[in-house]
């Protein structure tokens, strides 16, 4: 017997013959449709209607708009060149390359200190080759050396800004910034050294443990096989002669790199990676190495070209409405700076990271030019950091955590110690990284990865700016007291 609640075997019949009707009723839909499209083309109105989207619609599957991107392009270039001529007539032709050169070389004469600050900076790289062949030899405990690099690296990095901050007029504000950028630069290669070297003489004390253990049944095997054959000594003159004609083409092995050499063109090669062996090119191509010379060269002249005319006047003319809190204006000066400096900083990354570290790669025979990756595409601030900065050889959290923190710091360094003006804008800049991170991620997901990739770029081209509006309102109150400020406002 069966209960009230069993399915009965009539039903399930029935519903099979309900889904056989519906499946062929479907296809006779289709059949039909077919059958209507054909009548309707026999129709003497000729019908040039038939079921479809619109290109915009999403389902259309439509996704050529070329068209519309060219336009995109050549409006942008029309609305630059408003703005360039607006600038040209209000302000004039401001390009003086006289004016640059003062600039960089402070009252038209050579920096003596900043030569001097440049040529100090071969003392730490020297202490730490001294440090490292010391404890490669022995003769230094792990303790003192890691004492050692420390202090070094410390006096190093801090020697910029006690000199700077003392000796105000010996420096100019370009001079100032170099100096702060070679010692940067120069720290950041010294701590990947340090840090490889390390990594070397480690596993050199545990290799030597292991072959310590073993040393006695090797030799007594060596012996033994040399006793049965008769010919030792013929085998290893044969392989030590092949080994001296193999050394050049030998990869280096630890302490053999500790030369002042080696670690010199560590300095001038485009990395702050440090490794034993690099890769190598065998020729240097100088039609490539002349292109990278004329991008810098040129590069450099439209940077300046675009300082003196367009950047300078906007950002001396938000500090009225910046300090005065009016918000209408100063939003609009903001948006103005933004294209000006949006394409300094661009030229700046091309100019960087692809003609000039071309150029010192091309010349010093350095293989590895990835020096970034796709970075525009970037569809969050995590992955543009990781494409901007290349990390390489760890997770994600400790990798993105480095990022933001070193970046914070030496950004703050690169800004404050040149300017004088000890602030935090550029370091809170940094890490509003990590809260915008996570809006980024929240677009991507929730809005798409078009979405995501546009709050990007939005971030590069409005945060820029306005560090740039906050530092020099700072500067002007720092240097010039608040009366300038008051006597602008009056003009």
């Amino acid at each position: 017997m069966t209960s009230a609640t069993d399915p009965d075997p009539a039903d399930d019949h029935e519903h099979e013959r309900v889904r056989l009707r519906r499946a062929k009723s479907f296809t006779q839909v289709e059949q039909y449709l077919e059958q209507e499209t054909k009548v309707r083309k026999n129709q003497p109105d000729r019908p040039c209607h038939r079921p479809r989207d619109s290109l915009f619609s999403w389902s259309s599957g439509f996704d050529n708009f070329a068209g519309l991107v060219n336009w995109g392009f050549l409006l942008l270039f029309m609305g630059s060149m408003r703005l360039m001529l607006e600038n040209f007539i209000k302000y004039g032709i401001r390009v003086n390359p006289k004016q640059w050169l003062e600039l960089v070389t402070g009252d038209g004469g050579p920096e003596n200190d900043t030569i001097l600050m440049i040529l100090y900076s071969i003392v730490p790289v020297v202490i730490c080759l001294l440090v490292e062949k010391g404890l490669a030899a022995g003769i230094l405990s792990s303790k003192f050396g890691l004492t050692a690099h420390v202090g070094n690296l410390l006096t190093h990095i801090f020697l910029p800004i006690v000199v700077i901050h003392t000796k105000t007029k010996a420096f100019s504000l370009m001079a100032a910034s170099s100096v702060c950028m070679v010692y940067c630069v120069l720290f950041l290669k010294l701590w990947s050294y340090v840090q490889v070297n390390m990594w070397c003489r480690n596993s050199r004390q545990m290799n030597a443990s292991k072959a310590h253990q073993r040393r006695q049944s090797i030799s007594v095997g060596k012996l033994a096989i040399q006793g049965q054959n008769g010919v030792g000594d013929k085998s290893s003159k044969k392989e030590s002669k092949k080994d001296s004609e193999l050394c050049t083409s030998k990869p280096v092995q630890y302490p053999d790199n500790l030369s002042l050499r080696d670690l010199y063109y560590f300095i001038l090669a485009p990395t702050l990676c440090y490794e034993l062996n690099f890769p190598r090119t065998t020729r240097i191509r100088k039609r490539f190495l002349i292109k990278r010379m004329l991008e810098v060269l040129i590069g450099i002249q439209v940077m300046m070209s675009l300082f003196q005319q367009w950047i300078i006047p906007s950002v001396k003319n938000s500090l009225i409405p910046f300090s005065n809190m009016e918000f209408a204006k100063a939003v609009e000066r903001l948006l103005k700076l933004a294209i000006p400096n949006h394409l300094v900083w661009l030229c700046f990354f091309y100019l960087t990271f692809h003609s000039w570290l071309n150029l010192l790669g091309e010349m010093m025979h350095f293989a590895d030019r990835n020096f970034y990756l796709d970075w525009w595409n970037s569809n969050n601030i995590d992955t543009f950091w990781r494409s901007w900065n290349m990390p390489a050889g760890h997770t994600r959290v400790i990798a993105t955590t480095a990022v933001f923190f070193i970046s914070a710091f030496f950004h703050e360094f690169l800004v404050s110690v040149p300017l004088r003006t000890f602030k935090t804008w550029a370091f809170m800049g940094m890490m509003g990284q990590v809260p915008l991170s996570l809006i980024s991620r929240w677009v991507e997901k929730r809005l798409g990865p078009r979405w995501g990739n546009m709050t990007v770029w939005a971030s590069l081209i409005l945060g820029q700016p306005l560090c740039i509006m906050m530092y020099y309102h700072d500067y002007v109150v720092t240097h010039f007291g608040e009366a300038l400020i008051d006597s602008y406002g009056h003009v």
